[in-house]
């Protein structure tokens, strides 16, 4: 009886060298995957390219790309917003130590304005503080005084500013009715008409706020999908894209995420050397979508650690839609 008492025991227990085995057998089938997308992406951009409707094209200053293409000219749906993913965490954590597995800008919100980005995504939780997952960090008002000194500084910049509350977490009270408050002179009511318009149309009016009851979340979609793969995420976007109506049809903003996220089941969980695995492939993206048939539908294009680079592509895009050479 006491033998098989251990037999059973045993089977029960499993071997642990066994399942240390396959432990490591899978991450390094993981890492051998993660390995051949990326290749695959730059075998992509060896054989493709990167040339789109105005891809040389260089503001003279990003600050102000918008009002460079003409606010008479430009209409809102006619822009490519560059837009920035999890906005608010520059500062997010510890350095060194929490901090490298929620930043995803290292730039602070009127910084990344001033780069360009004309989208904003901030995460808050009860307390007014901007977070990320379980980390929070400062108040979000330090996000509404940038915005706030952004559009003080230009003069013809059109912003979203999209702000959500964090999964597990409640609503701020009374938040509607504060954001009102804090931005009330630059708000752009909801209104469908506004895709339509001219910038200059909106003005002095500047600022769209996704957050209820200002711009429903409705207003501001995409098909995010949680994976850490380069072409699978590359591939979805394309799917998804060419799902929806064109840009000149549709009465939301539709969103597309050149990112990548961590996963728990993965030894790199740090955000900056997982997204920069599809980082570099954004001129690429839109370069493909052209080459399909899906440039007419591209509007919304969000990355981490915004660049140069990025918003220029999405300028560029625009400026060749104004000039009906897109």
């Amino acid at each position: 009886m006491s033998s098989s008492s251990n037999s059973d025991s045993g089977k029960k227990g499993g071997n642990p060298l066994e399942a240390m085995g396959a432990f490591f057998s899978s991450q390094v089938n993981r890492r051998k995957l993660v390995t051949s997308e990326k290749q695959a992406l730059a075998t992509r951009l060896s054989a493709g390219g990167e040339a789109f409707p105005g891809s040389e094209h260089r503001p003279a200053d990003r600050k102000t790309w918008m009002a460079e293409l003409g606010p008479e000219r430009l209409r809102v749906h006619q822009v490519v917003w560059p837009g920035t993913h999890d906005s608010a965490t520059n500062k997010i954590g510890i350095p060194f130590v929490t901090r490298p597995f929620a930043q995803c800008q290292s730039l602070s919100v009127y910084e990344q304005l001033a780069a360009g980005a004309r989208v904003i995504d901030v995460r808050v939780q009860e307390e007014r503080r901007v977070c990320h997952g379980v980390l929070a960090t400062y108040s979000v008002d330090v996000v509404l005084d940038d915005v706030r000194r952004f559009l003080g500084e230009t003069a013809s910049e059109v912003v979203i500013l999209e702000v959500r509350t964090e999964f597990g977490h409640d609503d701020p009270p009374e938040f509607g009715r504060y954001l009102v408050e804090q931005l009330g002179e630059h708000l752009i009511p909801q209104d469908e008409a506004v895709f339509h318009k001219t910038i200059a149309e909106l003005l002095p009016r500047r600022l769209i706020c996704v957050w209820k009851p200002l711009w429903s979340a409705g207003y501001l979609r995409d098909n995010w999908i949680d994976t850490d793969l380069p072409e699978t995420k590359f591939e979805s976007n394309v799917k998804f894209l060419g799902e929806q109506p064109p840009m000149a049809d549709r009465r939301f903003f539709y969103r597309v995420e050149n990112t990548v996220t961590p996963q728990a089941d993965n030894p790199v969980l740090c955000v900056r050397p997982v997204t920069r695995r599809i980082h570099g492939y954004a001129r690429l993206f839109i370069a493909e979508v052209f080459a399909k048939g899906l440039g007419d539908k591209l509007q919304v294009f969000s990355t981490d650690f915004i660049d140069g680079d990025f918003v220029d592509a999405c300028a560029g895009v625009t400026k060749a839609r104004v000039d009906g050479a897109a």
